[in-house]
């Protein structure tokens, strides 16, 4: 990490939509979604938005070229805080607090640049998404976002509770949609 600051998302969250209670600011999550359960998560700490560009890499839609390596086929990614997003014109360097500097060398990039597997249609990604999504507003009661912001409960869990409530003790011989589509 660049900065060295920071505390988790989901905590972040909760302690701005405390702060903003009260108020019509809306909140949006950016950072640490890799699964829909994690979208859940953030919106039940508060989020009314969020924000999915990494999830998004490599569908279709998403801007690079497919490129074949080593036999499989990917996408150009570059995150906002990389340094070819910043460095070029127009580019992200005021998000991170270096609108003033003039030379692409002197930028300090907090974001990445590289590749991730192809995925497909975007369409295929966001319906696992939200179906993911309305699975967990079953399981908690939720009959719609409001109810999920003010139900929720958090519960805190051991390293050995986590590994219990995943696949365990099993070889997974087919991935579900929702893996394949985000984690490949």
């Amino acid at each position: 990490m660049v900065a060295g600051t920071g505390k988790p998302q989901v905590t972040a969250i909760a302690d701005v939509a405390t702060e903003l209670k009260g108020t019509d600011t809306c909140i949006i999550a950016d950072g640490g979604i890799r699964y829909s359960g994690d979208i859940a998560k953030a919106i039940a700490a508060g989020a009314d938005s969020i924000m999915l560009g990494s999830l998004f890499a490599g569908t279709e839609e998403s801007p690079g070229e497919i490129e074949l390596y080593q036999g499989r086929s990917f996408k150009s990614y570059r995150g906002m805080g990389s340094l070819g997003a910043m460095a070029q014109q127009h580019g992200s360097k005021d998000r991170y607090f270096q609108s003033d500097v003039e030379e692409a060398e002197k930028l300090v990039p907090e974001g990445i640049e590289g590749r991730v597997p192809y995925k497909g249609k975007l369409s295929k990604i966001i319906e696992q998404l939200v179906g993911g999504l309305r699975q967990s507003m079953g399981y908690t009661g939720c009959k719609d976002i409001q109810e999920l912001q003010t139900k929720t409960e958090f519960v805190r869990i051991t390293d050995s509770g986590k590994k219990e409530g995943h696949v365990h003790d099993v070889s997974i011989t087919k991935e579900a949609p929702i893996t394949l589509s985000i984690s490949s």
